[in-house]
Order: C-alpha cells, then sequence, then structure tokens
C-alpha cells in the first residue's frame, strides 16, 4: 500500500468531498478519484459509501483511516528522533493551546534555547486539541483537564479560576468580590459554548440556581477584554489571563459562592516521541 494512496485517503476523509480534496492536493478531481479507485480494488472493498452527491466513511473506510493516522504519527516520531541526531538544527514542534497567554514565557525561553526550531501555536478548543493531537496536526495541547483518551496522556500544571472583568464605570468596579447568583442582573460577555471554559462556567451557573444568559458570545479573550474596557457589559475571563492585563481602565474582580477553578493541564498522545525540544518545552511549561 503506498504512502501517496494513503495521503490522498486522508484528505478525502477529511474533506468528504473529491473536488475539495482535490485542490487541496494540487491534482485533478478524476486523478484523485482513479487513485481512491486503485486503493479500494488493492484492499478489495469500498473505503467510501456514495449517497446522492455527498460521500461518507464505509466501516472499512473508518479501520483504513485509524490506522493511516497511526502509520503517518510513527513517521512522524522517525522524524524527530533522527532531527535530534541533529543536534536540534532544525525541527517543528505544534503547539495547541486553549489560550495563548498561558504559553509566552515557555516560549521565550524555549526559542532562546533552539532557536532553530519552527514553532506552530494555534488558540484551540479543548475538544479541537484532542481532535489535532489524533490526527497529528498536533504535537502539545495546553488545555483544561480532564481531557480523557486512551491514547492521550496529560499532566496537571496548575489550577485556574474565573474572573470578571469590567469597566472602572461599571456599577461593580468597587466590588472586591461578586458571588455568582449577583451575575444575573449585570450584561456578561463570554466565549463561545464550544469552549470548555464557559461549558464549566455554565455548570457553575446552574448550580448556582440559574442559567448564563450572555448578551454576546466571542471567540476570543482578548475580544473580551475589549468589550469589557469599552463599558458595554462584564467579561468572563481566566485569572491566568487577567494577569497579564495591565490596562487602569479594567477592573478585576475575584467570583465566590462559588469560586469557579478547572485545572489546566499538558497533553500529548501516549505514543509520541518525546524529543529534546519537547521535554524542555514540557520542563519550561511546568516551572511557569
Amino acid at each position: 500500500m503506498e504512502h501517496r494512496l494513503l495521503t490522498y485517503f486522508l484528505m478525502v476523509c477529511e474533506e468528504l468531498h473529491f473536488t475539495r480534496a482535490a485542490e487541496r492536493l494540487l491534482i485533478s478531481q478524476p486523478t484523485l478519484s482513479h487513485q481512491i479507485q486503485l486503493l479500494e480494488h488493492q484492499l478489495g472493498i469500498p473505503l467510501f459509501e456514495r449517497i446522492g452527491k455527498k460521500i461518507y466513511l464505509s466501516e472499512a473506510g473508518y479501520i483504513l483511516r485509524k490506522h493511516a493516522l497511526n502509520v503517518f504519527h510513527e513517521l512522524d516520531q522517525a522524524r524527530s528522533a533522527i532531527e535530534e541526531l541533529q543536534d536540534m538544527k532544525r525541527g517543528h514542534l505544534r503547539i495547541g493551546c486553549a489560550g495563548n497567554h498561558l504559553l509566552m514565557p515557555a516560549l521565550v525561553a524555549f526559542h532562546r534555547q533552539y532557536p532553530e526550531i519552527e514553532l506552530s501555536v494555534q488558540e484551540l478548543s479543548t475538544e479541537e486539541v484532542k481532535e489535532g493531537l489524533l490526527t497529528n496536526r498536533v504535537d502539545l495541547g495546553i488545555v483544561y483537564l480532564p481531557l480523557d483518551h486512551e491514547q492521550l496522556e496529560s499532566i496537571e500544571l496548575f489550577e485556574d479560576e474565573l474572573q470578571l472583568a469590567v469597566s472602572a464605570r461599571h456599577p461593580l468596579a468597587v466590588a472586591d468580590s461578586v458571588s455568582l447568583a449577583e451575575l444575573r442582573a449585570h450584561p456578561l460577555a463570554m466565549l463561545q459554548p464550544k469552549f470548555l471554559v464557559r461549558q464549566f462556567f455554565d455548570k457553575y451557573c446552574e448550580n448556582a440556581g440559574f442559567q448564563s444568559k450572555p448578551f454576546l458570545e466571542l471567540s476570543t479573550l482578548e475580544s473580551l477584554l475589549q468589550v469589557a474596557m469599552a463599558g458595554v457589559g462584564a467579561a468572563v475571563l481566566p485569572r491566568s489571563y487577567l494577569q497579564t492585563v495591565n490596562q487602569p481602565v479594567i477592573s478585576k474582580i475575584c467570583l465566590k459562592d462559588p469560586v469557579p477553578t478547572r485545572k489546566i493541564g499538558l497533553v500529548y498522545r501516549k505514543t509520541s516521541y518525546l524529543s529534546t525540544a519537547m521535554n524542555t518545552f514540557i520542563t519550561q511549561i511546568m516551572v511557569r
């Protein structure tokens, strides 16, 4: 089974559309269809089910996708091990995280030690980090725990809590703390429901006897901070992020009854080759 055919197959799995997959592979759609047919002929079983204009993975397709992803993962691990022999003069470390603010000190220290290693950091939801790790698009993740999966290993880093950010003109600006129940009387800006930090905040609100109903849902912490600074409403943000904010127009208020807290940790595939670079980065994150 050729490496090239597996590459084509995985691209079709990702897009579930032959034309889009062919465009990403820089080949024609008829060529891609022929290559997939060749792979299906070699295996003696269809890998996709075609219903109308849509295609879906067959049971055999799901099995091949799982093993093909593992094959490419092992090749990546071999490449990482070989790069170790080249004294870390080149390479690529891909990181997915729940907030870039969690990484900045470690990123700076790592770059100083390994300036030739390319770092790629994506701000993703916890579920997106999980998918990235399992499909070999991410090497390391910094996420809210727990993130349970048989193929993943996690290391607890620290405990974070949610706080309220408001402008100096907001009615709560002079408060040192506010109970969750009191938030019902104030317009809230929050992350979108796909983010785990939003999900666990909603759960805390439910336990406090009410349902959170934000007037604005956004996808980044920076945009939430801008809402608070503009005085439009209060923003729910992690303490770890607010610690990096030095704005006199912003008041940071603790939440209580109860305090919404969650553990943050580092996660990676159990079968990952832990190179010197990866181990160094993990160490730098753990001593933040």
